[in-house]
């Protein structure tokens, strides 16, 4: 054990989706923490493929594709590889739009680096700092099927931009925690719960009280609650009436300062 680092001794709960862990396991560890996984999404299909791929079949009619996360992007290469096609292989006349580093980053594995990444990794600051061209625009939004904000599309659509907005897939909750985690919140060796999304934060305390009765929050009651944005702070207030600290900027290691900043 290294003493000298920042999260020596500390015991981290990652809230991610299934599979989709593995980047902030290895960031908090790296800082001194143990960490342990509850995975709160199951990543899947959307109920209904064909909204997505009738509008991937008319892509060149697009000027802009906006993702808001990593699901969005691996969804839309998948079925426009069914069409022979993929993200890399567009005309360069559809522009792309990133909200978030990791989804910036996916889009760069796929040779397909976006136009436009907002300084803010959230919606807002996209609608706030868009390229605006002045003229009406037709843009695709690819996004999760239930539970999400429609902030986008309802913003650009007030402006007059003609708006597609399709699920692309659905994210539900898995059906129990896992036993070593729900151990660690028996035994109060639980220092702190990280949040990346407002459907962690709805899953997770779906899961608590399946596993833990009404009664769940008791467990939470020494843990420091950290978000990494404001939507995600909303559903904590809303869930635990309570968010210790919110990541700036809205990223993984945003949440990693903020978890040392919490403890200092």
């Amino acid at each position: 054990m290294n003493l000298n680092l920042p999260l020596t001794g500390k015991t981290v709960v990652i809230t991610r989706a299934q599979r989709q862990q593995g980047e902030a396991h290895h960031i908090f560890t790296a800082a001194g923490a143990s960490v342990i996984d509850l995975p709160a999404l199951v990543i899947g299909p959307p109920d209904k493929w064909d909204p997505l791929d009738e509008a991937l079949s008319e892509l060149e009619t697009f000027d802009w594709i906006i993702f808001s996360s990593t699901n969005g992007v691996n969804a839309v290469e998948q079925r426009l590889k069914l069409l022979g096609q993929t993200l890399a292989s567009r005309l360069k006349s559809l522009k792309i739009a990133a909200v978030g580093r990791k989804t910036a980053s996916r889009l760069e594995e796929l040779s397909s680096s976006p136009d436009f990444v907002p300084p803010n990794f959230v919606a807002d600051s996209l609608i706030k700092h868009f390229p605006f061209s002045g003229e009406a625009m037709k843009i695709l939004i690819p996004r999760v099927q239930s539970g999400g904000r429609t902030i986008l599309a309802d913003t650009f659509g007030k402006v007059g931009m003609e708006v597609v907005e399709v699920a692309a897939y659905e994210s539900c909750c898995p059906e129990k925690m896992p036993e070593n985690t729900a151990k660690a919140f028996i035994n109060s060796s639980v220092d702190a719960i990280i949040f990346t999304s407002g459907k962690t934060v709805v899953h997770t305390a779906r899961l608590m009280n399946s596993r833990f009765g009404t009664e769940w929050k008791m467990k939470l009651h020494h843990v420091k609650i950290l978000s990494i944005g404001p939507q995600t702070s909303l559903s904590c207030l809303k869930q635990f009436a309570r968010v210790d600290k919110e990541a700036d900027p809205h990223d993984l290691q945003g949440l990693l300062s903020a978890c040392i900043e919490v403890f200092n």
